[in-house]
């Protein structure tokens, strides 16, 4: 780095500070070291994953879904012990046993809303309304869960927030999103991100989401408006081919028709890593961690390869790829996100550190409820 314009005065001291050689020059770099950008990288190999994901498949076949609390746990481990950043890796401390009771829950839940509507329909719509109204108290404690048995350097995140900003933020603003038609889609997942980034802590520290309605409304043009263009302009353009063909002779209308389809799968196909790279990019572009930024270059070109490239690896080997599959993904996306530092890391890991068990007050009697989202 040689630009040092950006540093206070105070953090370099004069050269005349000092009649020891290199003192200056000293400074000078160890004061740019501490914003010295700091790549995230994922150190997993999909043969490694392989091992644990065709284990956790067979296992939780075999067990009939019990193991599978135990395979989410091995998997997760797996994925934050080799993501790292700064020198450090994550670790996952979720508890198997509360995964489980969770998913009982979650499937008891859902039993007695089919059971509900197969017994009157009257009863199967109270049902359904008591499900949806305690969506957002799911979502919200399945974020706490997670957030807290997540950990970086021995400190652990976690998620504060409300039923109620759950509440308006998980179900109302979809909702209003829904009967809108989708035009506030956009403003409903903006707000959905700045909840939950806004929620977020490491240890005292908490993050802070800066993402404007305007630059959610573009992604969604780019992507679904993308789509929707690309789309009309292939069946205007094959429609019209396979109309002359049937006037023709009606012999390649048929064809056309098949192009067609071909094609907007194709189009479709190719939506899919733009919509991915957006928004991971607009959601860490416009995340901070105290003073901390992040920054994610994902670009659309790469994770359309690796995507396309999964789902024939997939598809060739009937489903044996998969690890393979999200490991390659998994890479890519940790991997395109940089960690920006406004200063020392380790003087903010030191002042992240919550004083005493304060941090899992209230929380032991957590449960994740993911098969519910």
């Amino acid at each position: 780095m040689n630009d040092h314009s950006d540093l206070p005065d105070a953090a370099v001291p004069p050269p005349s500070a000092s009649n020891e050689p290199g003192t200056f020059a000293t400074a000078l770099r160890d004061s740019a070291d501490h914003r010295a950008p700091q790549a995230f990288s994922f150190s997993g190999r999909g043969s490694e994953y392989f091992r644990i994901w065709i284990v956790n498949l067979l296992l939780s076949v075999v067990t009939l879904g019990i193991y599978s609390a135990w395979a989410k746990v091995r998997r997760l481990r797996y994925f934050y012990d080799n993501t790292s950043v700064a020198g450090a890796s994550f670790d996952y401390h979720g508890n198997p046993v509360a995964i489980l009771k969770g998913r009982i829950l979650a499937v008891v839940l859902l039993v007695a809303y089919q059971l509900a509507g197969y017994i009157n329909i009257l009863l199967g719509l109270i049902a359904a309304l008591i499900l949806m109204l305690a969506s957002p108290w799911l979502i919200w404690r399945s974020l706490q869960f997670k957030l807290y048995n997540t950990s970086y350097r021995g400190i652990r995140f976690g998620f504060r927030g409300s039923f109620g900003g759950a509440f308006k933020n998980f179900l109302l603003w979809p909702m209003i999103g829904g009967f809108s038609v989708g035009l506030l889609m956009p403003m409903a997942a903006q707000r959905f991100k700045r909840f939950q980034h806004n929620e977020t802590r490491f240890g005292s520290t908490h993050f802070s989401f800066h993402g404007s309605v305007g630059a959610f409304y573009l992604a969604y043009l780019a992507g679904i408006g993308g789509w929707i263009a690309g789309s009309a302009l292939i069946v205007i353009s094959f429609g019209g081919m396979a109309l002359f063909r049937a006037i023709e002779s009606g012999a390649g209308s048929i064809l056309a028709f098949a192009l067609m389809l071909l094609a907007l799968y194709v189009w479709s196909f190719l939506i899919i890593p733009l919509w991915l790279t957006l928004l991971q990019n607009l959601v860490w572009n416009n995340t901070r961690l105290g003073e901390h930024r992040f920054q994610s270059r994902m670009r659309w070109g790469r994770t359309a390869v690796i995507l396309l490239t999964n789902v024939l690896g997939i598809a060739v080997t009937l489903g044996l790829f998969t690890p393979f599959a999200q490991v390659r993904m998994m890479r890519y996306r940790i991997e395109s996100v940089t960690l920006l530092p406004a200063g020392s890391l380790d003087d903010f890991i030191a002042s992240s550190e919550s004083p005493g068990s304060a941090t899992g007050e209230g929380l032991g009697d957590l449960l994740d409820f993911d098969l519910s989202m």
